[in-house]
């Protein structure tokens, strides 16, 4: 149903949440907050791509998306509110999400597969 894609300047992106402590109660949910931060970017960086594959729609809350990391560290996107009402009507009924974050950069692809 769709593709995205987003890149972030680890480094950058500290400095932001250096500078703005709610931040990260803005951008993540508790499960995730207290990560490393090249890994908070590259769930960032999964929060836009998942966005993006969305079709980039307005009045997504960030909190409402959670990469959760698996017994094998595969990581998965978990959605529900905002995203969920968004999601939902086009038929997107699994996600797929892939993250790296190398060189002070961090990358994330997510695709929305619809049933």
């Amino acid at each position: 149903m769709g593709v995205g894609i987003d890149v972030v300047d680890v480094a950058r992106f500290g400095a932001a949440l250096a500078r703005t402590p709610k931040l990260r109660e803005r951008l993540f949910t508790e499960g995730e907050r207290d990560l490393p931060v090249r890994s908070l970017a590259a769930r960032f960086a999964a929060k836009e791509a998942l966005a993006k594959a969305l079709g980039a729609p307005g009045g997504l809350l960030w909190t409402d998306a959670e990469i959760r990391r698996g017994a094998a560290g595969r990581p998965s996107l978990h959605v529900t509110g905002t995203i969920s009402a968004v999601a939902d009507p086009l038929g997107i009924t699994a996600w797929h999400v892939s993250l790296s974050h190398d060189g002070g950069i961090a990358t994330a692809m997510v695709i929305a597969e619809a049933g």
